[in-house]
C-alpha cells in the first residue's frame, strides 16, 4: 500500500480551480516530484496535506490514516513535515533553535510542565537539543548553531530550515521550491543532500521543483501538474518525453 495516496483532490476558490481532480500517490521511501508551470496548483496542494486549505473533494490517506478527518496541529505528529517557498524562520532567534522548534510536535512535556521545567522537561531539552546539534552536522551548518538566523545567506537559511522539518522526524518530508534562489552549484549539493537525508533517515521525499536537471537526477516519480490538473506521472525519462509535459513547458507539440 502506498504512503500517501491522494484521489481526485479537487479545490475550488470561487471561479478559481487550483486542484482538478488530482490523484496520485507516493511509495515508502520515493523521492517524487511535484512539477509544473507556475500556477499549475502545487502549492495548494502542499497545503491542503498541510490542512491549510480544505479541499472541495477527494480524499488523502497517509499511512492509513485519512488526513482531511484531522486538525492541522495533528498532522506533524502524524508524520508529515515541510518547507515552504518563503522562508518561515524566526530571524531573532538561533539556529540551533530554529531547529529546535521544530521538535516540539514529538515533545512529552506540555505548557505548564515547560514553563516550570518540571520533569521530564530538562532531560527532554537536553535529547532535543543533541538530536538538533546532530542535524546542524549533517546539513554542514553546526558552526552557526549560536549565530542568529537573521542575516545569513539564502541557501544557508535553506538548510536551517530543512533541519527544522526533520527534528520532528517526519516519516513524509515535503519541499516546496528547496533550490530557489541557490547557485548552480548549491543546487547540485542539495540534490546530494536530498538523497542522503531520505537514506539516512529513511524518509519519503515529495518535492516540488522548477531546477529540472536537480529533479531528473533524484526523482524515482514525477508528477507532472498543469492548471490543477494531472497530465503526466511516472520515471523521468517517461515524463521527459511525454507530448503532453513538452506542451505545458514549451507550448509546442512533438
Amino acid at each position: 500500500m502506498a504512503l500517501l495516496d491522494v484521489e481526485d483532490l479537487s479545490v475550488r476558490f470561487g471561479g478559481l480551480v487550483p486542484l482538478d481532480r488530482l490523484s496520485f500517490t507516493v511509495e515508502a521511501g520515493e523521492i517524487c516530484a511535484l512539477i509544473g508551470p507556475n500556477g499549475a496548483g502545487k502549492t495548494t496542494f502542499f497545503n491542503v496535506v498541510s490542512r491549510v486549505h480544505t479541499p472541495t473533494e477527494g480524499r488523502i490517506v497517509f499511512d492509513g490514516h485519512d488526513l482531511l478527518r484531522l486538525p492541522g496541529h495533528r498532522i506533524t505528529r502524524l508524520g508529515i513535515t515541510r518547507t515552504f517557498q518563503n522562508l518561515a524562520l524566526f530571524p531573532g532567534l538561533s539556529v540551533l533553535d530554529n531547529v529546535m522548534v521544530g521538535a516540539h510536535s514529538r515533545s512529552r512535556g506540555g505548557f505548564v510542565t515547560s514553563a516550570i521545567r518540571l520533569p521530564p522537561v530538562p532531560s527532554e531539552e537536553r535529547r532535543v537539543r543533541s538530536d538538533a546539534v546532530e542535524l546542524l552536522g549533517l546539513l554542514d551548518i553546526a558552526h552557526l548553531a549560536d549565530h542568529p538566523a537573521g542575516g545569513l545567506p539564502y541557501g544557508t537559511l535553506k538548510r536551517v530550515e530543512m533541519a527544522r522539518a526533520l527534528a520532528a522526524t517526519p516519516k513524509l518530508l515535503m519541499l516546496d521550491e528547496p533550490a530557489s534562489g541557490l547557485t548552480h552549484g548549491e543546487v547540485g549539493e542539495l540534490g546530494d543532500l536530498i538523497r542522503q537525508l531520505r537514506d539516512r533517515f529513511d524518509l519519503t521525499v515529495l518535492l516540488v521543483e522548477h531546477h529540472m536537471n536537480m529533479v531528473m537526477s533524484i526523482s524515482e516519480k514525477i508528477v507532472v501538474m498543469d492548471f490543477g490538473r494531472k497530465i503526466a506521472e511516472g520515471r523521468p525519462a517517461e515524463v521527459a518525453a511525454d507530448p503532453a509535459v513538452i506542451e505545458a513547458y514549451l507550448g509546442v507539440t512533438t
